[in-house]
């Protein structure tokens, strides 16, 4: 049996690692999951308000934008970037995803304001 399998089955045996943890809305929202489809899966959502559900929304976006511009950041403190095209495209790919972040919170924006 190699090291690996022994420590899979070491934590498989362990009964406090068997419990799978209880994800919430509110761990959504704090790893910045802003969309609403995704977060009406949790019943929690059914019971809040409008205002509060869009409050959520906001916190989520701003989250989440935080933690792209961040990446893009260490990507671009990479030693010799302009010889390592592969850490360039990521950057790029990390753009693509602020540009459809900004593009999803004025799509909010919208419709929230219309529920008020």
């Amino acid at each position: 049996m190699s090291e690996y399998q022994e420590k899979e089955q070491n934590l498989k045996s362990n009964p406090s690692f068997t419990k799978s943890p209880t994800f919430t809305l509110k761990d959504a929202v704090n790893l910045g999951e802003y969309d609403p489809e995704y977060l009406s899966n949790f019943p929690e959502w059914y019971t809040l308000s409008v205002h509060i559900r869009w409050t959520l929304i906001r916190k989520a976006l701003d989250i989440r934008r935080k933690q792209l511009l961040t990446h893009w950041a260490e990507l671009n403190n990479t030693l010799e970037l302009s010889k390592k095209p592969h850490v360039q495209q990521a950057m790029k790919n990390i753009e693509k995803q602020l540009q459809k972040l900004t593009e999803d919170q004025e799509r909010l924006y919208v419709e929230y304001s219309n529920k008020f």
